[in-house]
């Protein structure tokens, strides 16, 4: 509920500060490494719009892979969790390099 909230307030101020009185859509990107379920998400942004500038907008979600670097290949890999070996090499030396955001990617105001 807490991260619904603080997107929420973020779409809310970016279209206060454009000049606009209602949010329409909200595209997000969540990464597959950053621990947020997106059909939590997605319910927690229908309750928290409730009479605001979001209220009944449309939420899209991008998802995004996770990545890694392997220290044993010596390559960027797509990662599906933490702790997951190396899909090329089988190796377990992975340096997260992306699929943890979670961001506001943009939003469609009247």
């Amino acid at each position: 509920m807490a991260l619904a909230e603080s997107v929420v307030q973020i779409v809310e101020s970016q279209a206060r500060a454009a000049g606009s009185d209602k949010v329409l859509a909200v595209r997000l990107e969540i990464g597959a490494l950053s621990h947020v379920e997106p059909a939590a998400l997605a319910f927690c942004f229908d309750a928290v719009t409730a009479g605001g500038l979001a209220a009944g907008a449309r939420l899209d979600i991008d998802r995004s892979p996770g990545r890694g670097w392997c220290h044993d290949c010596l390559a960027e890999v797509e990662i599906e969790a933490r702790g997951a070996p190396c899909p090329r090499c089988g190796g377990y030396k992975l340096q997260v390099s992306g699929g943890q955001e979670l961001r506001v990617k943009e939003m469609e105001v009247a």
